[in-house]
């Protein structure tokens, strides 16, 4: 039987990429967590981290015990998840990655209602672009993520998937309000322009579009935060990307508009609710994921331009 603190030590190192850095996110001694690794390592027979440079990287079997222990936290978390079931308790933990683009959608009543109806179930909340959201579920670090325009990932398993185009965000009397027509990426040329950090969907769908389309964009503002965009906009200092439901209350209140784009990639973008393919959520997880399904505006229907319905805010 492996000793089960030594692993956790082995996956911090891995995690951290240093030993000292391990140390102190596990509240021990640096040379004592170094024991416990050297320990496995003679236990096994091999070399489970070398040095690199100023930290240390995990060799084929250090990412493989790695793996396992990932594996056997998962199945303990399901089979703790059944036995509270099984004695009546509401109890368990639900760790969600998520997009700012989603988070006011989140916020405004679906994780309410589920922290109502579901009292001893706790719910931790990281905000991470796409490409950390997937990183972050395949490290088991989260349970579930919430994505927008994620890339064909056979580590995922997708358990909810709706359609959420990407739109032009322009303010109000834009010139582009007057075309007749959907919007085409050459026409932003020359235009103040906003665009998220390479590691989000939504400029990872742009850039996609811009090299289809030989298009070079020059954008005027490079950020991290939908806020940021949403205000760039709002002060009629430009024009950005982003899905309807993103800014449905700017809408509702006339502060801006949202243009259809004329490109099939960017009006088939796509919303999913995922986790790590070939493990079972927890109990908790997926009653979350059953609530966020129905409550939702993103993950209940298509965007509204395409379905139809009205979202109230």
């Amino acid at each position: 039987m492996l000793n089960q603190r030594a692993l956790a030590c082995l996956n911090e190192v891995v995690k951290r990429g240093s030993i000292r850095r391990a140390a102190v996110h596990l509240h021990i001694d640096a040379s004592a967590l170094s024991r416990h690794i050297k320990s496995l390592e003679e236990t096994l027979g091999v070399v489970l981290c070398e040095r690199q440079g100023n930290g240390m990287r995990p060799t084929e079997a250090g990412r493989l015990l790695v793996r396992h222990y990932h594996t056997q936290r998962s199945a303990e978390e399901v089979v703790l998840s059944q036995i509270m079931a099984i004695q009546g308790l509401a109890r368990g933990e639900v760790r969600i990655a998520v997009g700012e683009g989603f988070l006011s959608d989140l916020i405004a009543a679906p994780l309410q209602s589920f922290m109502s109806a579901f009292e001893g179930i706790e719910i931790e909340v990281r905000m991470a672009g796409v490409n950390e959201a997937i990183a972050l579920v395949k490290e088991m670090e989260v349970n579930i993520a919430l994505l927008y325009a994620p890339p064909v990932d056979p580590l995922l398993a997708c358990h909810v998937e709706t359609c959420q185009p990407l739109d032009l965000i322009v303010p109000p009397q834009h010139p582009l309000l007057l075309l007749e027509r959907p919007i085409r990426l050459s026409d932003l040329q020359g235009l103040p322009l906003g665009l998220m950090d390479n590691p989000f969907g939504m400029r990872q769908m742009v850039n996609m579009v811009a090299q289809q389309e030989r298009v070079h964009l020059h954008a005027r503002l490079h950020t991290n935060s939908v806020t940021v965009l949403k205000n760039f906009v709002r002060s009629g200092i430009g024009v950005t990307f982003m899905p309807e439901l993103t800014v449905a209350a700017e809408l509702q209140r006339e502060e801006i508009h949202a243009l259809p784009m004329e490109h099939s990639i960017l009006n088939g973008a796509r919303a999913q609710i995922v986790s790590l393919a070939g493990h079972e959520l927890t109990l908790s997880a997926k009653a979350c994921v059953a609530h966020l399904r129905q409550g939702m505006h993103f993950f209940r229907a298509d965007a509204p331009r395409l379905s139809g319905y009205q979202v109230l805010i």
